[in-house]
């Protein structure tokens, strides 16, 4: 589909693939203290949370999240610790969801990918509302 962003009618849903090109293009325009901070982050598309996830964020509906951050605190690991575990923390994103936001709102999709990317980092890091509010202005708009 290539340019996604820049186009306006759609014959299909985007597919996850699609949803990884604005989320990796969404993640190398965010400013450099958030990327610095998750410089080891896999990202990963899925249509819907897991059973797991949901019952872990207390869901009833699998539309009711967009993405999750998942991972180690690394904030409290120690050196030793850090280097002995290699899992990746990532950032998990839902692409039906997404798309029924998208739907519902009318916003840009590769906007809407941005601010899921970028909430679930800043959530994760400890961010305040306003630091991410601030990091999304910040980022490079893609549309």
């Amino acid at each position: 589909m290539g340019q996604l962003h820049n186009i306006e009618r759609f014959t299909t849903p985007p597919e996850i693939s699609d949803i990884e090109s604005l989320a990796r293009e969404a993640y190398a325009h965010m400013p450099d203290e958030l990327r610095d901070v998750a410089s080891q982050l896999k990202i990963e598309v899925q249509d819907f949370p897991s059973e797991y996830m949901m019952e872990a964020m207390d869901c009833e509906t699998p539309f009711e999240i967009l993405g999750l951050y998942q991972g180690v605190d690394r904030r409290s690991m120690t050196q030793q610790s850090r280097e002995l575990n290699e899992e990746k923390d990532t950032v998990f994103l839902f692409r039906r969801p997404i798309l029924d936001f998208w739907c519902e709102n009318g916003e840009d999709l590769s906007q809407v990918v941005r601010h899921v990317l970028i909430h679930e980092i800043g959530h994760y890091f400890g961010m305040s509302e306003d630091d991410m509010d601030k990091m999304e202005s910040r980022t490079v708009s893609l549309s």
